[in-house]
């Protein structure tokens, strides 16, 4: 199933979702102490696997971390090759000085911000499609 490619359809219907609760983002070198489930992300560098995982999983699994954040999905399902999504939402949240780490997974993007973020980041989205 092909993803949306138009900017302007994608837009009118990103309809971001929140995910509840706190979300962070660690690095390991290997994953021996992390179970697959609990893992939202693993991401292989040269440096170390980032893996992204929800904040008490990693309190209780000894994970360092220094970034809490919220995690929003934009719902509508856009195509990999899609051009200009990322920018228009990364413009619109960095316009109100909010950072934002996007995830780009196969049916939909995935924002995390900081956690006392989120909800601004949620209108700004919405504001979006208006």
């Amino acid at each position: 199933m092909a993803g949306e490619k138009d900017l302007d359809k994608l837009l009118k219907t990103i309809k971001p979702e929140q995910h509840p609760g706190d979300y962070v983002f660690c690095t390991v070198e290997d994953l021996s102490n992390v179970p697959p489930a609990e893992a939202i992300l693993m991401f292989r560098e040269k440096e170390g696997i980032t893996v992204i995982v929800r904040k008490e999983i990693a309190d209780k699994l000894g994970l360092n971390y220094s970034f809490v954040a919220g995690w929003i999905t934009l719902t509508v399902h856009s195509s990999l090759e899609a051009v200009g999504l990322t920018a228009a939402f990364s413009k619109a949240l960095a316009g109100n000085g909010i950072s934002c780490n996007v995830v780009a997974a196969f049916y939909h993007d995935h924002l995390f911000v900081r956690q006392q973020d989120t909800a601004t980041a949620m209108e700004i989205l919405k504001g979006l499609s208006a």
